[in-house]
C-alpha cells in the first residue's frame, strides 16, 4: 500500500537497492523502477538510467533429474565412497564386527542424500519433504533400521548379566606347582632388558649406521620372542617421512633390529630382498591394508613383527572370533602370516601355527579373559553382592621364556583392592595354555618399591619384575635403571617375603647375595650359581676399570695364573688392596671363565 501511494504521487519513482520479488516468475531485482504510463497503469521495469544497473538476472530454477538417473548417479557416488572408506578404515566384512554395520549405515546415508540432491523436492513444506523422502528411499531406510536393530539385539544377548558363565569360561585355568613345573633359572639366559631400554639400544645402534639413520627411524615399540632359544626383542624400521618413502619404497626397508635381552647387544640385520610390506608403507603395501584386502572377512585384532628360525621377517596378524552373542567374548581362532619381503600371505588355524611363532594370543586379551573368569566364575550376582572368591589381575605384566615359548606373567589379587597377591598366572601366547600358581606375597609394585628403597641413594628406577624360580622359591627379578634408561644394577625380591631384597652390579652377584639372604632367613637352598672355591696368595698385579659406573678390580696372585675380578659395589674393601699383600679369596668360576671374588679374607 505504501508503494502504491508513492506511485500515485508521481509519474516515475526510482528505488535504490530494495528487495522486491515476484514468486510467479521468480524474478529478482536489486535496482529497478516503477512507472505509470499515460493510462495510469503501474509497471515495474529495470533501471536503465545513468548510474542505474541491473545487478541480478532472473534466477533460473535448479535442474533436476529423473528418478532413474538420480539413482544411477547416487549409486556411483556411493560406490566411490564405499571404496574410499574401506581403503582407509579397513572394516571387516563380517556380521560379528560392529564396524561392518556402521559401514553399511554410512553407505546407505550417502546413497540417500545423493539421490535426494539429484532428484530434488516438489514440495515446499517440511512435512512434504519427509513424505517424499520416505517414498523414494524406503529400501535404504529399512536397511539402516535393520542394522541398528541387529546391533542393539546382538549387544544385549551377549551382556554379562545374562551370560556371566560363558564369559568366565572363555579361558581354562589349571592349577600348577611352581617349583616342579617352572624350570630353575639359568642365570646365563635371564632377559635383562625391558621394552624401554631395548628401544634406547635400538636407536643408538641405528645412529651408528650413516646409510640408514638419514632415511629411516626405529619403530617406537619392540616385540619379545624366543629366537634360537634366546630371549630377544625385535623391532623394525620405518621411513623417515613421505619424501624418504618416495626415495626408498622401490627397494623397501633394508633391515630390522634384534636386541639380545641377555647380552644387551643390538644388531642390525640386513635383508637382501628388503622389507616391502610394513606399517609405514602407503597404498596397498601398508601391512594392515594388505591383510584386509587379502582376507576381507577376517577380524584382525593385532599385528606383530616376528622372525623365523632363519631370520626371515614376518608379520603375524591375530584373528579373532566372537564367542558370546554377536559381539561379545572375543577369542583367537587363528593367525594370518605375511612374508614381510614378498607379501605372500596365508591363514592358519590355532592348532596349526608353527612353533617359531611366539605371539598369537594378545596379552591384553588374555588378561581381560582372566579378569572375567575371576569375577564371574560364581555368577553375576556374586560379582556384585558378596564377591566370594572374586579375583583379578594386577596392573602390570611381563613375559617369561619357557620351553621355547613366550608366556605372559601377571599377579592375581583380590578384587577388594588389598596390596598383596594371592598367586600368579602364566599363559602361553601361542597355545593359550594357562596355569595358576597359588603363592601369597607382595604384588609387583610393592616389590619394585622395595628394590628401589635398597639403592635409594642412586635414585634408580626398577623395571616391572620377571618371575624366576630360584631353588624352588618364586622370586621377583628386576633391573635398576638410571635416568637415561641404562641398566646399572639388578635386584631380587622374594615373593612371599618382599622385605628380603638382594642387589648386585651383575646378575651373579645379585644371585649370591640373594642366596645369603635365604640362608640367613632359614630357607634351605642349594648353591646358586657356580660352586665357590678358596685360594690364598700374594698380590702381584692390580688393574682397575669402570664398567657401567662401577669400579672393577682385576687382581693377580702369585699362586694362580689368571686374574680375579672384584666388584667395588659388592666388596668396598677392594680399594684397599695393594701389591705384595697376602690375601685369601673366596671365588666362583663362571661359564665364560671369569673368576669372580665374593669374599676377601
Amino acid at each position: 500500500m505504501h508503494i502504491l501511494r508513492m506511485v500515485l504521487q508521481g509519474d516515475i519513482i526510482s528505488f535504490t537497492n530494495p528487495h522486491f520479488s515476484f514468486r510467479g516468475d521468480y524474478m529478482f531485482f536489486k535496482n529497478f523502477k516503477i512507472i505509470t504510463d499515460e493510462n495510469g497503469n503501474i509497471k515495474i521495469v529495470p533501471a536503465t538510467g545513468e548510474g542505474e544497473t541491473v545487478v541480478n538476472e532472473p534466477k533460473k530454477p535448479r535442474k533436476v533429474y529423473s528418478h532413474r538417473t538420480s539413482v544411477l548417479y547416487a549409486f556411483l557416488i556411493t560406490t566411490v565412497f564405499a571404496f574410499l572408506y574401506f581403503f582407509f578404515k579397513l572394516p571387516a566384512i563380517n556380521l560379528k564386527a560392529p564396524e561392518f554395520y556402521l559401514y553399511i549405515i554410512l553407505c546407505c546415508a550417502v546413497f540417500s542424500f545423493a539421490t535426494l540432491f539429484f532428484e530434488g523436492f516438489s514440495s515446499s513444506t517440511f512435512k512434504g519433504y519427509i513424505t517424499e523422502a520416505k517414498k523414494r528411499l524406503s529400501i535404504p531406510f529399512y536397511i539402516i533400521i535393520l542394522c541398528v536393530a541387529v546391533t542393539v539385539v546382538g549387544t544385549l544377548v551377549g551382556l554379562k548379566i545374562f551370560r556371566a558363565k560363558d564369559w568366565a569360561n572363555l579361558i581354562y585355568i589349571e592349577e600348577g606347582n611352581f617349583a616342579e613345573e617352572v624350570a630353575e633359572t639359568d642365570f646365563s639366559n635371564i632377559p635383562l632388558l625391558d621394552k624401554a631400554s631395548a628401544n634406547v639400544l635400538a636407536n643408538r645402534k641405528l645412529g651408528q649406521l650413516s646409510d640408514l639413520v638419514s632415511q629411516f627411524e626405529v619403530y617406537p615399540d619392540s616385540y619379545q620372542i624366543n629366537y634360537r632359544n634366546r630371549p630377544v626383542r625385535v623391532t623394525f624400521l620405518t621411513y623417515g617421512d613421505f619424501f624418504k618413502w618416495l626415495n626408498n619404497q622401490k627397494s623397501g626397508i633394508p633391515a630390522y633390529i634384534v636386541i639380545d635381552m641377555v647380552t644387551q647387544e643390538a644388531n642390525v640385520v640386513r635383508t637382501s630382498e628388503g622389507i616391502r610390506y610394513s606399517p609405514s608403507e602407503l597404498f596397498f603395501r601398508k601391512i594392515s591394508r594388505h591383510m584386509r584386502f587379502k582376507f576381507p572377512t577376517k577380524m584382525i585384532a593385532d599385528i606383530n613383527f616376528e622372525i623365523d628360525d632363519e631370520g626371515r621377517p614376518w608379520w603375524i596378524g591375530s584373528v579373532v572370533d566372537k564367542r558370546i552373542g554377536l559381539f561379545g567374548g572375543a577369542d583367537m581362532i587363528g593367525a594370518i602370516m605375511v612374508d614381510a619381503n614378498t607379501g605372500e600371505a596365508k591363514y592358519v588355524e590355532v592348532g596349526e601355527i608353527p612353533t617359531w611363532i611366539d605371539r598369537v594370543y594378545i596379552s591384553e586379551l588374555i588378561l581381560s579373559q582372566y579378569d572375567n573368569h575371576g569375577l564371574y566364575h560364581k555368577g553375576f550376582l556374586n560379582s556384585i553382592f558378596g564377591q566370594r572368591g572374586c579375583t583379578e589381575t594386577t596392573q602390570g605384566y611381563n613375559y617369561l621364556a619357557m620351553n621355547d615359548d613366550v608366556w605372559v606373567y601377571t599377579g592375581i589379587t583380590s578384587v577388594s583392592g588389598d596390596q598383596g597377591n594371592i598367586g600368579f598366572i602364566l599363559v602361553n601366547q601361542r597355545t593359550k595354555e594357562a596355569k595358576y600358581y597359588p603363592c601369597a606375597g607382595a604384588e609387583e609394585f610393592s616389590a619394585m618399591n622395595s628394590a628401589q628403597g635398597a639403592v635409594q641413594q642412586f635414585k634408580y628406577t626398577a623395571t616391572f619384575p620377571l618371575l624366576l624360580n630360584i631353588e624352588g622359591q618364586p622370586t621377583y627379578f628386576m633391573a635398576l635403571k638410571d635416568a637415561s634408561q641404562l641398566v646399572k644394577m639388578y635386584a631380587m625380591v622374594n615373593v612371599e617375603q618382599y622385605q628380603m631384597v638382594a642387589t648386585g652390579s651383575t646378575v651373579k652377584e645379585c644371585a649370591r647375595n640373594y642366596e645369603k639372604l635365604l640362608n640367613i632367613s632359614g630357607i634351605q637352598t642349594d648353591s646358586v650359581g657356580a660352586e665357590e672355591k678358596e685360594i690364598r696368595g700374594t698380590i702381584v698385579d692390580i688393574r682397575t676399570i669402570v664398567l657401567e659406573g662401577t669400579s672393577q678390580f682385576f687382581v693377580k696372585l702369585d699362586s694362580f695364573d689368571s686374574y680375579f675380578r672384584i666388584s667395588a659395589a659388592e666388596i668396598p674393601t677392594a680399594v684397599l688392596l695393594n701389591i705384595d699383600q697376602r690375601v685369601r679369596f673366596v671365588y666362583s668360576e663362571a661359564e665364560d671363565g671369569i673368576l669372580t671374588v665374593s669374599e676377601i679374607k
